[in-house]
């Protein structure tokens, strides 16, 4: 454990991604483009816009193309999305992505039902993606997203060893950085803390970020852990909304606007105006009419006491 937490911390927004292709409704492309616009005016500079998937498999993220091309109109913003395989990567080049995340599970049964390939071939793809990326004169920076790390509704128990030799041979590969994901929420601060230090151990600088769902209650305890680690960087979804499908009765991704709440309180820096957060949050919340929403400052309202006196709920 680091003896200083992080200067300043980053969250990646990743409702419009993670938390949407989660749920029934299928949000219209103008009120995405809408979304991505208040998040950026809040202060958050890297947003998950969307996934290069089939639109038959996934019709929430039918219209990324068009979305990304809003994004990247906006000054500052650093574009991300997720890409299954190359030809999703071969898209995402060509719709101008800053940056795509490859998921890779470290569970043999998790990443058959997700994307139908074994982890080692999920490698192979990362190999085809950086020559495509290469012979296509992208500047588009690859992450290898490692999933279930700390183990999965349908295999149970994951190695940590599989998890970081995962981890290495993704470096290895090429990939520009990597990241731990704990996809199913069977993760506890103390697993957190043991997996994450080896991790970085590994990939120094090239250890990019943490993505932990809240399916149990412990994704903020989590995140706290990592941060102790050193991670300056976390995955986050407006209103929690979000998981896994193979997590049924997860409570969603880590709320963004908790997740800022907490770092704020610690007096740690994200450059994000939480009262802006939490109105954008309103707003989404009522183009999102019968789906579970989560996180509890929308509720609570922000306390009146340093640094959010002038806090208004």
């Amino acid at each position: 454990m680091i003896s200083k937490l992080p200067s300043h911390i980053v969250i990646r927004e990743v409702g419009l991604r993670d938390g949407l292709q989660s749920l029934q409704t299928i949000m219209p492309t103008d009120a995405k483009c809408a979304w991505i616009r208040d998040a950026h005016a809040a202060g958050l500079r890297e947003i998950e816009v969307g996934s290069f998937v089939p639109p038959r498999l996934l019709p929430q993220m039918a219209d990324t193309v068009e979305v990304v091309a809003y994004a990247k109109t906006l000054p500052g913003l650093q574009v991300t999305a997720l890409v299954p395989n190359v030809k999703g990567a071969l898209r995402a080049f060509e719709a101008g992505v800053d940056h795509i995340v490859l998921p890779i599970s470290a569970s043999l049964k998790h990443s058959l039902a997700n994307v139908r390939r074994t982890p080692l071939e999920m490698m192979d793809e990362l190999r085809a993606i950086l020559d495509e990326r290469r012979n296509a004169g992208a500047t588009t920076r690859v992450e290898a997203g490692i999933g279930t790390a700390f183990g999965c509704g349908l295999q149970g128990e994951v190695a940590p060893d599989e998890v970081i030799g995962l981890m290495e041979t993704a470096l290895e590969a090429g990939a520009d950085c990597v990241s731990l994901a704990d996809t199913i929420g069977y993760a506890d601060p103390a697993r957190v803390r043991s997996l994450f230090e080896r991790a970085i151990g590994l990939a120094g600088a090239r250890f990019w970020c943490g993505h932990f769902h809240d399916t149990r209650g412990l994704a903020l305890a989590n995140v706290l852990a990592a941060l102790e680690c050193g991670v300056a960087r976390f995955d986050a979804s407006l209103a929690g909304i979000g998981g896994c499908p193979f997590a049924p009765g997860a409570s969603g991704n880590v709320a963004t606007e908790d997740l800022a709440y907490m770092l704020a309180s610690m007096g740690l820096p994200t450059g994000i105006d939480i009262e802006a957060l939490l109105r954008l949050r309103g707003v989404v919340a009522s183009q999102l009419p019968g789906e579970s929403l989560h996180g509890v400052i929308a509720r609570a309202g922000l306390p009146r006491i340093a640094p959010f006196q002038a806090a208004s709920h």
